[in-house]
């Protein structure tokens, strides 16, 4: 199993730009909206609300606004903004390259409308929930960055109780290990690896592939970044996932 298409990398590089637009505060925002209203409003007993600020700290992110958006999501900061649900779309690219679409959102009508939008501008077509992610499998994901040992990651990842690991790009200057598990386990893992001296880039649930389908048309790779671009551009949009992979060459003339 492939632990991510080629859009995973592309939307690090994006993530840095996103940070500039100021469109990552508004979506770390919101996840530490849901996560302090999901569990306790304590980053010490929510591990979910943990990674959420850890994520808004990463992004320089004012302890100020991380404080407000836990307060909103524990119901003790007066806003009816953060009145926002999880829900999750489902949909084609061009080609049937299947798309997976995270979404927080307080109007189901108006996401489900820029999501219909964004999908069928560019040829692709937003679909029923369920339709693709038989193909893909939910995991835990924690993302390790800085000079690394694989002996001592394999020993580790074993403690941990990871089912695999792979290595990956941070960014064109960082590259570092992606380490999958259960769904349940992410916590565990994410510990050990802490308590073992690794230093974590990131620790999230992931939906991924069973297989990718290898992207060759540069028609096609045009079309689908774009829209995959005009999907991750959505304010209420959290994650978007596709089980597509193509070669580097082909990504840097698709978004020229």
């Amino acid at each position: 199993m492939a632990g991510h298409s080629k859009w995973a990398n592309i939307k690090r590089q994006k993530a840095r730009v996103d940070a500039v637009k100021g469109k990552t505060f508004t979506k770390i925002s919101r996840e530490i909206i849901v996560a302090a209203r999901s569990g306790v409003p304590d980053p010490d007993g929510n591990f979910q609300l943990r990674t959420a600020v850890d994520k808004a700290k990463a992004a320089g992110i004012p302890n100020e606004n991380i404080h407000r958006a836990i307060a909103k999501g524990a119901g003790t900061w007066d806003d009816a903004s953060s009145n926002y649900e999880a829900i999750r779309y489902e949909g084609y690219g061009p080609g049937g390259i299947a798309v997976i679409v995270e979404a927080l959102t307080d109007n189901r009508n108006r996401t489900a409308a820029d999501l219909r939008a964004a999908f069928s501008k560019n040829g692709g077509n937003l679909g029923e929930t369920g339709c693709v992610s038989w193909m893909f499998e939910l995991k835990g994901v924690v993302t390790l960055q800085g000079e690394i040992e694989e002996d001592e990651l394999l020993e580790a990842s074993v403690e941990g109780g990871a089912e695999f690991y792979e290595p990956t790009e941070i960014d064109e200057d960082t590259s570092g290990y992606e380490v999958f598990t259960e769904t349940t386990n992410l916590e565990s893992l994410n510990q050990t690896l802490k308590e073992r001296g690794y230093e974590i880039f990131n620790a999230e649930l992931r939906w991924i592939a069973a297989n990718n389908v290898e992207v060759t048309d540069p028609d096609q790779a045009r079309s689908l970044l774009k829209m995959m671009d005009a999907l991750d551009d959505l304010d209420d949009v959290q994650n978007v996932t596709a089980n597509f992979d193509m070669a580097d060459e082909l990504v840097a003339l698709s978004l020229v």
